[in-house]
């Protein structure tokens, strides 16, 4: 695809979904260390269902040294409703640790010392240098970023860390960092995994995977 394609979904991506540049995150967070854990219990389950908890378990843990002398029981209960808790629950006290032990309590602001905490790979360490330090070097590709990209034709890569790298090479620095949310909003609303909305969709011209069939004949003016 070529890059002035892909800028034109982006804009309009953007008129569509960005009302607010201070708020483009779907987890509900205050500082580093809790859009770090928040995004490590995202895995395989709703942001929704996520900060549902959040406020129990910040409460009991406000920060990483708290949480790095936590019971793994206690832990366990408290995030049981993301689902994996048995594993969520050692990887967020894990990385609590590591945090104290070498890093003195701070959440680390560069790539390779965030992939190196346990439950870390590309996808959180991206979020974490976006939202929390407004680093944007990356771009964060979950299940809707995949779906997506494929869909709109940016990339036939599968792979995660292939997926982000034509990302970046397409489109302009200045644009990674509304990347994930732009492709999650619409992800969420219209490109759906079973069912898009092609017919609703304002991409459906510029999509490669658009089922014209589906689309609603737009009325002429008289």
């Amino acid at each position: 695809m070529q890059r002035e394609h892909a800028c034109d979904i982006f804009s309009l991506l953007y008129r569509e979904y960005v009302h607010d540049d201070s708020r483009l995150c779907f987890l509900d967070f205050e500082n580093p260390f809790e859009i770090l854990v928040l995004t490590i219990l995202s895995a395989q389950t709703t942001d929704a269902t996520v900060n549902r908890i959040r406020d129990r378990l910040f409460l009991r843990y406000p920060d990483a040294r708290a949480l790095a002398a936590a019971d793994v029981g206690e832990v366990e209960e408290i995030i049981r409703p993301t689902g994996f808790y048995h594993t969520k629950a050692r990887n967020i006290i894990a990385a609590s640790r590591c945090i104290v032990e070498r890093f003195d309590g701070r959440v680390p602001a560069t790539m390779t010392d965030l992939i190196s905490l346990p439950g870390v790979g590309r996808k959180t360490a991206n979020i974490v240098l976006n939202h929390a330090y407004g680093i944007h070097e990356g771009v964060a590709v979950d299940t809707h970023v995949k779906r997506l990209s494929r869909r709109l034709g940016f990339t036939g890569e599968t792979d995660p860390d292939r997926i982000e790298q034509a990302l970046l090479s397409l489109f302009p620095p200045s644009a990674w960092q509304y990347l994930n949310y732009l492709l999650i909003s619409h992800g969420r609303r219209i490109c759906t995994a079973r069912h898009p909305k092609c017919g609703e969709c304002i991409l459906s011209h510029l999509c490669p995977s658009a089922r014209r069939d589906d689309r609603e004949e737009m009325p002429t003016n008289r």
